[in-house]
Parts: C-alpha cells; structure tokens; sequence
C-alpha cells in the first residue's frame, strides 16, 4: 500500500512540475526618464540614426565575449526589425572608458556619413540567465537583461530619453541557458525604444 501511495504522490508532484515548468513571463521595469512616444513610427519615413553600444560589466562577470557577441546579435536584430529606422552605424565603444557624455555622443553623430536625426547610445550591464534557489521559492530562473539607454536629437542636442531597463524573463521552475540571449537583448530595447506610454 505504501508503494501505491508513494507512486501516486511522485506522479502527482511530477504532474505539478510540468504544469509549472512551462509557466515563464516577461518584467520589464524602466526608470529615468523615457521616450515620450516611440523612438520611430512605423510606416511612416525611416529615422536616420546612428548607434553606439558598449558593455560596463559587474567585476564577477562570466564569459565576458560571449556576452558581447550577443548583444551585438541583439542590437541588430532590433534594428533590423525595426522598419522605421535607417541605421547609418552600429559602434561600438572603446572598452573600459567612461559612459559619454551628451557632448561626446553629439560629437560623434557629427562624424556620421549621413547626418543622423537620432543617436542612441546602449550600455550593456547584464545580459545572462539567473537561477534563485531557496526557500519561499525551491526553484526561480531565467534570462535577465540590465541596459542604459541614451537618446539624443542630434540636430538640436535635445535629450528625449535616458533610461534604465530591467528585463527578465523566467518564473518558478524555468532554468534557460545562453541560448535565447540575443533575442532577449532585442526584446528589451524594443520594450525600452518602441513602446508606447
């Protein structure tokens, strides 16, 4: 009898296991002060712009150039996709200088071939999965993306945004690997450019 009830609380407990495996959803938090309206509107002309990128990783960071090459995967694949936007650059930013200032990114859209009508500048904080394992929760996981994000007019030197985005997603009893990073990293600048207030 002790069998019985032993396979039958495992199928169940399994049962509870798979339900809530596949249970995975997005949280994005931004603060700072973001876009007014989306960074482009799709249909309408594209927006010429230029782009510069870097990392500013925590000290204990793993695999560093894994990372980076996600990323930049990421960032074109939101631009790519992104219909409304014309990209004269993708650059990236010499490693282990100082984020740049307003001044410096307007100095730098100023060298683009084409006179960019937006420049945005993406610092890359995070970019990797988690795991949280312990008590109320056995077992919490998923990919998380930590960005900054600057916008600039370059033909006013107006600031329209300067953010932090938090992106994550996961849930209880998700585990994901690296795979899924460059399509995270996508995903959060399009939650952090495109959206809508």
């Amino acid at each position: 009898m002790d069998t019985v009830i032993k396979r039958i609380l495992a199928l169940a407990t399994l049962a509870a296991f798979s339900v809530l495996a596949g249970c995975a959803s997005t949280k994005v938090e931004t603060t700072g002060t973001p876009l007014r309206e989306p960074l482009c509107q799709v249909g309408a002309p594209a927006l010429t712009t230029v782009v510069y990128w870097g990392p500013q990783w925590r000290p204990d960071q793993k695999e560093p150039p894994l990372r980076e090459a996600a990323a930049l995967r990421g960032i074109e694949d939101f631009l790519a996709h992104t219909s409304c936007l014309s990209v004269t650059g993708v650059h990236r930013l010499p490693a282990g200088e100082a984020q740049p200032t307003d001044e410096d990114l307007l100095r730098l859209a100023s060298t683009s071939p084409l006179r960019p009508e937006r420049a945005v500048l993406i610092v890359v904080r995070e970019l990797g999965p988690r795991l949280a394992v312990g008590m109320p929760v056995i077992v919490e996981g998923g990919t998380e993306v930590l960005i900054d994000v600057h916008v600039l007019d370059p033909r006013t030197s107006a600031s329209l945004a300067n953010t932090r985005t938090s992106w994550r997603n996961g849930g209880i009893f998700v585990i994901k690997g690296v795979k899924s990073l460059d399509q995270d990293m996508s995903a959060a600048l399009s939650a952090t450019l495109m959206h809508r207030e």
